[in-house]
């Protein structure tokens, strides 16, 4: 017969059952699972390459070898030589920096916006989400890409142009995400208390309500950060991105992509795998906070 667990305490204690385990850490978990391990490692290997890239690169990632131009890959170069006689893998390395600068702060942008707005109509209601509302519904009918290539033409394509229009693109969606999230919660019983303790909107609202919906922030903070990979590489690839001749991925395939049918090939394939891989990774990590958050 097996002897009941022991939940004696003493006074003033919270009693504890020994010998029930304790459930496991959230990141513990994420440990366990093979996909987050994979994607987590892709993700620290570009990120080394951004932060590291120029001591790393085996050449100039700007010099030209005229010689050498359209080399396929070899010894000395590995990944081959573009159009103008660049080491292809060494912009690959290079061109880390930039996406890995700008879709961060720009999906951070669209997350802190997209939160504060998302908060504040789901918690006021009424006429707030009613106003809020239709601004976020009429700027998720606009033709975002054009308004995008708008801004950037009158402004002028530069890092915080990307940043400001991007994080400007994703706030709406964001928004409309987090309101849902802090509907469900009003329905707690937490907020009643609150109310009723006389609590300001304000400290409810981020105090209160925040923590609770924080883990579909996160969820939906790394969703964007895939896509906001692609915005910045496609505004390049279109030049109103990272402007040549500074090592970009997009900015390399519009370079080079014309040389395709002439066979080659390495000078757009690296840097569109790089392009993939790290938005695989990111899909992986993403997937894997998912399952640990919604189990």
């Amino acid at each position: 017969m097996t002897a009941a667990p022991d939940v004696s305490a003493a006074p003033g204690q919270v009693p504890v059952a020994h010998g029930l385990a304790a459930p496991p850490a959230p990141w513990r978990l994420l440990l366990r699972k093979p996909t987050f391990l994979i994607g987590a490692l892709i993700l620290l290997f570009w990120i080394a390459c951004a932060i590291f890239g120029r001591a790393i690169a085996p050449h100039d990632p700007l010099a030209q070898d005229l010689l050498a131009t359209n080399s396929p890959p070899s010894g000395a170069h590995p990944f081959g030589v573009d159009s103008i006689g660049r080491d292809v893998l060494s912009r690959v390395i290079v061109g880390a920096r930039d996406i890995l600068l700008i879709a961060p702060l720009a999906t951070l942008l669209g997350t802190v916006l997209g939160t504060v707005l998302g908060l504040a109509m789901g918690y006021f209601g009424g006429i707030v989400d009613t106003l809020v509302g239709r601004v976020v519904e009429a700027v998720l009918a606009l033709p975002v890409v054009i308004v995008a290539f708008l801004f950037i033409v009158a402004v002028g394509p530069s890092p915080l142009t990307l940043i400001v229009v991007v994080g400007f693109i994703f706030t709406p969606l964001i928004a409309r995400t987090v309101r849902t999230a802090v509907l469900v919660e009003g329905q707690q019983d937490y907020l009643a208390s609150a109310r009723l303790l006389g609590e300001r909107p304000g400290y409810i609202m981020f105090a209160e309500i925040l923590p609770n919906v924080f883990p579909v922030i996160v969820v939906e903070f790394t969703v964007r950060l895939g896509y906001a990979i692609f915005a910045v590489a496609t505004l390049s690839f279109l030049g109103f991105g990272v402007q040549q001749p500074t090592p970009d991925w997009g900015g390399d395939i519009a370079a080079n992509y014309v040389l395709l049918g002439a066979g080659y090939w390495w000078e757009t394939l690296f840097a569109a795998l790089a392009i993939a891989s790290l938005v695989m990774a990111l899909n992986l990590v993403t997937d894997a906070i998912e399952q640990v958050i919604s189990s």
